[in-house]
């Protein structure tokens, strides 16, 4: 039986701006240039006042400049809404100016052009003259390496890529030998399914077969698991070689390159630079904390569609087409004014955060010394600025800070608290550092394992388990003693 009835329920909703700077505080500031870069293209009732300052100071027009020193002044009947509806020009609209003579002269700023490695690969593909089919099968195969320069896409699933994508008729034998033309391509080592094939090829392209090459080859095609766990010893008894032999031919395997496509110009990344989103300075014992802000313009709303929505208001005559326009001004506006009061708070939140976390790893941050970095939470910041965790949590997300002693991760300023011997309060950070101080100075042919790192700390005072070693050292991407070995 179907009945209705009335039921009053209270929920928690995120507005638009909420959901607006949650979104903006995650961003580092490396990534919102970008992002007002795309806000200002989809909205254009926002303005960047530097392209407006730009645009006037580069004017060589009289009466374009009288035009915008009289903005405010402007008889806002004089806009034509018919102009603005016009169905050629609703998305055309522009953000800059050109209002260069033919006669100024034009600095363009150059640029460096590399090919991708697959470009070059094509381009040696094309010198060898080979039938259609052949070349076609090339094609796919060097546009399926992984930016490392690796085939790792399985031969037979390339057949059926074939037939279903391109109705061509193949198979793994043809595949094979056109990907053993393209082996024989530079750089060596190209077009390899796996990094034992790729350090093979390379083997194999050397001109010199030094006997040390030779075993080299041999150790990796025959012994390559027990290489690459590092039983040397193993080796040397299946071999029948010296140490010194072994030694040898690692320093012959350490020549080669794991990474063939990255050795081409074009097909390694460009260099990730950290651009910090804070600045920390120690003045004479004061600490200065300012926001990277170079890459945040001034942003208003466009006074000219301001203006419109008043020629609107004194205008007479409204027609439907008017209306639905200024409908679409008005929500625009609004669009505009929230972007630029979530980047006012994004700023403010940012710098209260900051501000706390200074205030609360203060000597470590006058001397840069991890000793004296204390154990701190989220909580513990979100108490200080009363903020939620949430929040806090979105400001330490890959944001950076730059201090005299270096630039650090935020997140590398919170740990946890681990008691010591003395009963005092010790942050994970310190234990870390000298855990990873104890593998730097190790003796590399007998590194230290975790049973010895655990009684060395254990020694200093920090009552650990040797479980929390394994755990500190995975998480600081160190290898287990056995891989981290070396022959003398």
């Amino acid at each position: 039986m179907l009945s209705q009835r009335l039921q009053q329920k209270l929920q928690q909703k995120l507005s638009p701006q909420q959901i607006l700077l949650m979104k903006l505080l995650q961003v580092p500031t490396v990534a919102l240039d970008q992002r007002i870069k795309q806000e200002l293209e989809e909205n254009p009732l926002l303005e960047d006042l530097s392209d407006r300052k730009e645009n006037e100071n580069s004017s060589d027009n009289d009466e374009y400049e009288n035009d915008i020193n009289d903005d405010n002044s402007r008889d806002t009947t004089d806009f034509d809404f018919n102009d603005y509806l016009d169905e050629d020009d609703v998305d055309s609209y522009k953000l800059k100016a050109n209002n260069k003579s033919a006669d100024d002269e034009r600095k363009e700023i150059p640029y460096a052009s590399e090919s991708s490695f697959q470009e070059t690969l094509t381009d040696q593909l094309m010198l060898l003259g080979l039938e259609e089919k052949q070349h076609i099968i090339g094609l796919t195969i060097i546009g399926n390496l992984d930016d490392s320069g690796y085939l790792m896409r399985d031969i037979k699933a390339m057949v059926d890529d074939f037939a279903f994508s391109q109705n061509l008729d193949v198979t793994v034998a043809e595949i094979t030998e056109v990907l053993e033309i393209i082996q024989e391509l530079d750089p060596p080592g190209i077009g390899a399914r796996n990094l034992q094939e790729c350090l093979l090829l390379q083997l194999i392209r050397k001109e010199d077969q030094t006997p040390t090459v030779q075993l080299a080859y041999t150790i990796l095609n025959t012994q390559f698991d027990r290489f690459a766990k590092k039983h040397y010893d193993k080796i040397i008894e299946k071999l029948a070689i010296s140490e010194a032999e072994l030694k040898a031919a690692i320093e012959e395997v350490l020549k080669l390159n794991p990474k063939p496509g990255n050795s081409i110009g074009g097909s390694s990344k460009l260099n990730q630079y950290v651009i910090p989103d804070f600045i920390i300075n120690n003045n004479n014992g004061i600490i200065e904390l300012m926001l990277n802000n170079r890459n945040t313009p001034e942003l208003r709303v466009n006074q000219d569609y301001a203006e419109m929505l008043q020629g609107y208001d004194v205008s007479k005559q409204k027609t439907e087409q008017q209306k639905d326009a200024v409908m679409f001004i008005k929500q625009k506006i609004d669009s505009a004014r929230w972007f630029i009061e979530a980047i006012k708070q994004r700023q403010n939140t940012l710098y209260v955060t900051m501000s706390a976390i200074i205030n609360y790893q203060k000597e470590y941050f006058l001397e840069g010394d991890v000793s004296k970095l204390r154990p701190m939470k989220l909580k513990d910041v979100s108490d200080a600025v009363g903020l939620d965790i949430s929040t806090i949590s979105r400001v330490a997300n890959s944001k950076y800070a730059e201090t005299h002693f270096g630039t650090f991760l935020l997140r590398d300023f919170f740990s946890k608290s681990m008691m010591n011997d003395s009963g005092e309060g010790i942050s994970t950070t310190e234990i870390k550092s000298i855990l990873k101080e104890c593998i730097d100075n190790e003796d590399k042919t007998s590194p230290l394992n975790d049973d010895e790192l655990t009684e060395i700390l254990n020694k200093k005072g920090f009552n650990i388990a040797r479980r929390t070693v394994a755990k500190y050292r995975e998480g600081m991407d160190i290898r287990v003693a056995r891989l981290r070995k070396e022959i003398s």
